[in-house]
Order: structure tokens, then C-alpha cells, then sequence
């Protein structure tokens, strides 16, 4: 049975449909947006994966370059290994999702979510989170949704939902809200240091625009007559829960108020050895129930400590922010360096500075582009005790990464203002909760000692949350305990005068919107806690940068003069190269770049390059070189390329009777340019430059 339903958003058709393709999933909706077609399919595995306490949800995006209307770049011409793009968008789908299964689900899903139809003008994004949720939706698989998602933008003033590519050009916010019909399930967002109370208006905009989705979403539902498979949770034997809270429950008290992570971990491992023990002769799926049975308890004592007694795990009050010290200049020879340390999460982060030659190529649906800011995260096994195999970097490490950088991108100067390329990147050396906000302080930091001009500091903090029927309590900087066993992980980085980015992601089947103000609220309140530690550090980007840093002098000339420095074959500017040993970049809008380390081997190819392109002007002297000699007189090269008539009457303020009394060839003579006709012929005159006393301008070439 084929079915659509259909809303006009923004002037503008979306539809889902189902039951005209990929019909062996156990859920498959074609979701359009103008003529951006993404397919997503849903299926669950038939049996329950045994033996494990987590739930085995796999989501992979993937980007057709046929939607576009392209052939992929590479030797086999086909799609590869996921880009940067389609991995943010598969945690982007995941990330809604996965808190509204039921507790206890073990069979493995796997969402699929395929672009088909790009048109540049809708971002497929958003059209995957919806499509995903109602795939599942319409599937038999227990589904708590349906999640509607859109992003806001705010263009002129205005807030837009699912603004087009250009729209977002001129928008300074950038916001993916995903929710249920009453509940906040994930935030995503980058700004330009807005207020937290534009980021609540802006939230309440996105929820309320959701809900024509969600509605959507139900009555395609209603229309296939779905009906869900039923899960019951298996049951816990209640001797088993009796024996596990009498061997745990007391022991886990004990472990609160220890604020160092390993103690704190052996201990807690060494209970829940000592508590095993006790059943190493049960069957597997029994010691399953035992472990969950722990944690279980585990989460309610924390729960009951902070909610009762107002104290955390590791003995601070809801509100306080670990210990912080800060250094920078911390490595000799990278171009700006910082070590954030916060508690026992610590960020080791660098800044490098290259040339346009650096940025990053990018090809995407959206078409090509060069990328001139690079965030990378890394996260070792041994900053957490672990021994794993080091490989590329995985989803987590390309998400963390991508919201550092989009947190700092606003207070980036522009490529007219600082011309370099940036890398920065970020090693975690320890972690123990938000070592991506860390990341966000330290690149802060780091940026500043390479003297990169950012308009202003920058820092994050992570907010978590705990929710126990009608009390609340928000908690500021969390550890990794509290993320794991809490409600919410709500990332907040943003200078001074506002917030640059956050991300939420939900442990429930969501939270309130009215619980945002104070959330943000407390999140401010850390935020300018951190930036006050950061200024005692370094408050200002530095004057100098490093010595080890390209220096890079930029310099327009005419489009039609860029032949003339590129020279035929590229003779021209190889031999500037050569001769100055700086790298030059030339563009096609006379955009010329030239950098160097050693900064008078820049200022040699600037000199050059400036007197290859340089007008002669009337009036002025220049220090020329004979080139020819002619009984009329002599021709002079006062710039590269450019020669102009000396003729023998203006040789001298005597009378010369014969030029080569006078010059010679390769001899270098001031002369004065007297007139340029309208054909381009230069007249010039010794006589004149050495009655005003030969006299250079600022500009004139020494050699």
C-alpha cells in the first residue's frame, strides 16, 4: 500500500511517502524538500542479540554524487569511504533516535539514509533525521516517536525554518532542533555570539515548528494502519535484584565525594568484581542481569546524592567548576600552543599557520569549495587508561571535532584581515568528562599565543542534568560518571558577549523547553568563570608571532598584469621563487600571495613582483639600467619589462655630442620620466632627475 502525506513549509512542499520502494525493509519513506529526495529505510535484526547492555544501533548517511548530477573524483569513479559530511549527519540521525527505544532492546537496527535528488538548495540533513524517524515510525520496531527536526536560521532579523543554502549565507545563527510533541531531544548549533535569550526564542521557534512534521509522521502512520510488534522488557528476577542491591548498594555509597577518576574507577571496579563473584556460576545471560542490576543502583545513588543532598560523585556542589590552570607558548617550535587542564580532563592544543596552498578542497552535493579553518580532535586510548588500536579518527573524534571548530568560527578574522590558513589540533591527554569543551578553551589560547587576531576568547563548559519525577537539578562542568549515568549532555562554548555553539543530546525521551533559560543561564555563569582563568594566562592575541611562522604579504595587481609575473610557462615567477626562496600563490581574481619564512626572503618577491607590475608614472625618478645604445640616444629599463627613450638631449645639461661618452651599456643612471604618449612610449630625462637632485620616492627600486 503506497501512501503521502504532505505539508507546505516555507512556501515550499515537503512530503513523505511510503510503500513505493525498498518494500522488504521493515520501514522505507521517500522524504522531499523541493527537489532534495532523500530515501531512509529502517530494519531490525529478528532475533535479540544476547550477552550484551547496550543497544546495537547502527545509522549510516550516505551522499549519491548521481544527486547532483556528478561522476566522483578518484580512480574508481565510485562513492568511498564516508566524508566529513556524511559522518556529522549519521550522529546527527543517530542522536534523536536512540534515547527513544525501550529500555532493555537488544535487536540490532540499522538505519540507512540515502540522498538521491540534491538540488543546492536544500539541505538533506534535517530531511534524514525526519525520514529516519518516521521509517521507523511506520516499521513494527518499538519506536517512542515520532521526532519532527528542522533548522532555524535568522536572516535580516527574521527566524527561518529550514533556510535554503543562500538564505544561511546571510543567517548568524545556524540551529538543528529535534524533538517530540512535547519534549527536546537534540540541539545542534553554531552562532555569531547571540544572546541566551535569542537561543531560547530560537529553540521555541524550532519546537513549534516541528510539529507539523510530527503530525505528518502519525497520520502516514494512521493511513498504513501500522501496528508494532510487541516488546516487553525481560523480567528481573526479584531474588536476583534483592541478592545484587544487598551486595552493592552500600559499597557504592562509599565511592561518593572521591574526586580522582582512577581511584574512583578502581574502587568501583573492585565492587562490582567482588559482586560478580558472587555469581560466576550463574549462566552468561544471568551475569547480563547481574552487571545491569549495578549500574542500575549505581545510577540511583547518584541520582539520590544530588537530588537529596546537593553534592556530586566527586564532592562539588551542583554549580562548581573544577580546578583549572592554564599555559601557553608550551612547545618551542609550533607556531602557538596551549595546555588547558580542567579537573582530570586536559587538552594539549596547537595552532599551525599555512598558506591558501593549505586550505582544505572540498567537493561536495553542495559543489566545490576550500575550507581555510581545520579543527581536528584526537582521542588516545591512554588519555582515558586504555590500551586500543590506533586508526583514523572515528565518528566521535570527527563530531568533537566539528563542534570546536564551528565554536570558534565566529571570531575568526576574515582572509582579508589575516591571511593565513589555519590547522588547529587538539590532543586530549587525559580525559574525564567534556574534553571537547576543553578543546574549545585551549584552541582559544592556543590561537592567541600564534597571534592570530580572534575578536574575542572563547570557552565551553558541559551541563549535565537529573531528572526524578518533578525535581530537577542542572549540574555545571560534568565528569564523565554524570554524563554517562545522567539525563543530558549539553555542550555551551561563546565569549563574553554570547553563546557560539551548543549541542544537547538527551539520555530520557527528552526534556522540557522551559528548562533551557536556566540551563543557559548556568552555563553563562561557568562560561565567564573559565574565560576569567584563560585571561590570567594570556588575555590578548600577541603582537609577534612565532619565529617559525610564514610570514605572508599579500599584494593585487591588475588581472591583466598576472601573464606578465607568471611568464611564459611559468618562467617568470620560478625565477622569483628562486631568486627570493618564498612561496607564491597567484589567483585568478590578481590575488597574489607570498609567503616565507624568513621575512626580508617575502619582501624580495613583494619588490619584484611589485616593480614587474608596477605603471610608470610622469614625474617621477627612477634608478634605471641602460640596455641599448643608439646614436638618438639610449633605452632605459626603469621597471621589468618596461623601457623607456632617453634621447641625447636629455643625456646632460651639457651639450653631448656622442651617447657613449656619456653611458654605457648595463650602467645604471637616474632618470626622470617626462611624458607617456598615448601609445605607451616613455620619454625620459637624466638632465631633469639630476636637476631635482635624483631623488627617489619610497617606492623606487634599489636595484
Amino acid at each position: 500500500m503506497s501512501c503521502r502525506v504532505e505539508q507546505i513549509i516555507e512556501g515550499k512542499s515537503l512530503s513523505i511517502e511510503a510503500g513505493r520502494v525498498a518494500r522488504q525493509a521493515d520501514g522505507a519513506v521517500l522524504v522531499r524538500y523541493g527537489d532534495t529526495v532523500v530515501l531512509v529505510t529502517a530494519v531490525a535484526s529478528k532475533q535479540m542479540r544476547q550477552g550484551i547492555d547496550f543497544f546495537p544501533l547502527t545509522v549510516d548517511y550516505q551522499e549519491r554524487a548521481y544527486a547532483a548530477g556528478k561522476i566522483p573524483g578518484g580512480f574508481f569513479k565510485r562513492e568511498g569511504r564516508p566524508h566529513e559530511k556524511e559522518t556529522l549527519t549519521s550522529r546527527l540521525i543517530d542522536r534523536p533516535l536512540r534515547p527513544l527505544f525501550p529500555d532493555g532492546y537488544r535487536h540490532d537496527v540499522q538505519i540507512i539514509a540515502t540522498v538521491l535528488s540534491a538540488d543546492q538548495d536544500n539541505d538533506p540533513d534535517v530531511l534524514a533525521v525526519l525520514g529516519a524517524s518516521a521509517a521507523l515510525t511506520i516499521s513494527p520496531i518499538p519506536f517512542l516517536g515520532p521526532v519532527g527536526a528542522v533548522r532555524v536560521g535568522r536572516v535580516g532579523g527574521k527566524l527561518v525554518l529550514n533556510p535554503t543554502y543562500t538564505q544561511m549565507e546571510g543567517s548568524d545563527i545556524d540551529v538543528v532542533v529535534a524533538g517530540t510533541r512535547s519534549a527536546i531531544v537534540m540541539l545542534e548549533a553554531g552562532a555569531t555570539e547571540v544572546t541566551e535569550e535569542v537561543m531560547v526564542e530560537v529553540i521555541e521557534f524550532g519546537h513549534k515548528g516541528i510539529q507539523s512534521m510530527i503530525d505528518m509522521t502519525l497520520e502516514l502512520a494512521k493511513e498504513l494502519r501500522v501496528e508494532k510488534a510487541p516488546f516487553r522488557v525481560p523480567p528481573v528476577d526479584p531474588e536476583l535484584g534483592e541478592r545484587v542491591n544487598h551486595l552493592a548498594r552500600q559499597g557504592l555509597r562509599t565511592l561518593t565525594g572521591i574526586a580522582e577518576k582512577e581511584e574512583q574507577r578502581s574502587r568501583r571496579q573492585a565492587l562490582l568484581d567482588e559482586v560478580m563473584g558472587q555469581f560466576s556460576a550463574e549462566p552468561d545471560d544471568r551475569k547480563v542481569a547481574v552487571k545491569r542490576l549495578f549500574e542500575q543502583i549505581e545510577h540511583e545513588e547518584l541520582r539520590r546524592m544530588i537530588l537529596e543532598d546537593g553534592k556530586r560523585s566527586d564532592g562539588r556542589s551542583l554549580e562548581d567548576v573544577r580546578p583549572i590552570t592554564t599555559e601557553v607558548g608550551v612547545l618551542p617550535r609550533t607556531h602557538g600552543s596551549a595546555l588547558f587542564t580542567r579537573g582530570q580532563t586536559q587538552a594539549l592544543v596547537t595552532t599551525t599557520l599555512g598558506t591558501s596552498q593549505d586550505e582544505q578542497r572540498l567537493d561536495t552535493l553542495e559543489g566545490e569549495g576550500k575550507k581555510r579553518f581545520m579543527l581536528h580532535y584526537n582521542f588516545p586510548p591512554f588519555s582515558v587508561g586504555e590500551v586500543k588500536f590506533m586508526r583514523g579518527p572515528g565518528r566521535r573524534e570527527i563530531g568533537h571535532g566539528a563542534l570546536a571548530e564551528r565554536a570558534l568560527l565566529s571570531v575568526l578574522p576574515t582572509k582579508e584581515e589575516f591571511a593565513y590558513t589555519l590547522r588547529i589540533v587538539s590532543d586530549i591527554l587525559e580525559s574525564n568528562g567534556s574534553s571537547s569543551m576543553a578543546t574549545v578553551c585551549g584552541a582559544s589560547l592556543s590561537l592567541m599565543d600564534a597571534g592570530v587576531p580572534i575578536r574575542s576568547a572563547v570557552a565551553g563548559v558541559a551541563m549535565g542534568l537529573v531528572m526524578e519525577n518533578e525535581q530537577t537539578a542542572i549540574l555545571t562542568d560534568i565528569i564523565g560518571l554524570e554524563d554517562h549515568l545522567g539525563d543530558m549532555d549539553f555542550k555551551v562554548a561563546g565569549t563574553r558577549q554570547g553563546i557560539t555553539a551548543l549541542q544537547l543530546d538527551i539520555k530520557t525521551q527528552g526534556i522540557s523547553p522551559s528548562l533551557m533559560p536556566k540551563a543557559l543561564d548556568q552555563a553563562k555563569r561557568a562560561r565567564l568563570h573559565i574565560l576569567d582563568q584563560m585571561d590570567r594566562a594570556l588575555a590578548e592575541p600577541r603582537v609577534n608571532m612565532s619565529a617559525y611562522a610564514p610570514r605572508i604579504l599579500t599584494i593585487m595587481i591588475p588581472v591583466d598584469k598576472i601573464r606578465d609575473v607568471i611568464g611564459p610557462g611559468g618562467k617568470v615567477i620560478r625565477g622569483i621563487v628562486a631568486e627570493s626562496g618564498a612561496k607564491i600563490d597567484v589567483s585568478d581574481d590578481g590575488r597574489i600571495e607570498i609567503a616565507s619564512v624568513d621575512e626580508a626572503a617575502a619582501q624580495k618577491a613583494l619588490a619584484i613582483i611589485s616593480g614587474i607590475v608596477e605603471v610608470p608614472e610622469v614625474g617621477r625618478v627612477y634608478r634605471g639600467k641602460v640596455v641599448k645604445i643608439m646614436d638618438f640616444g639610449a633605452f632605459v629599463q626603469i621597471l621589468p619589462g618596461t623601457d623607456g627613450l632617453l634621447h641625447i638631449s636629455q643625456i646632460s645639461a651639457e651639450r653631448v655630442m656622442k651617447v657613449e661618452d656619456v653611458l654605457s651599456n648595463g650602467e645604471e643612471v637616474m632618470v626622470k620620466v617626462i611624458d607617456i604618449d598615448k601609445s605607451g612610449k616613455i620619454r625620459l630625462s637624466r638632465k631633469e632627475a639630476m636637476e631635482s637632485g635624483g631623488q627617489l620616492k619610497a617606492e623606487q627600486r634599489s636595484s
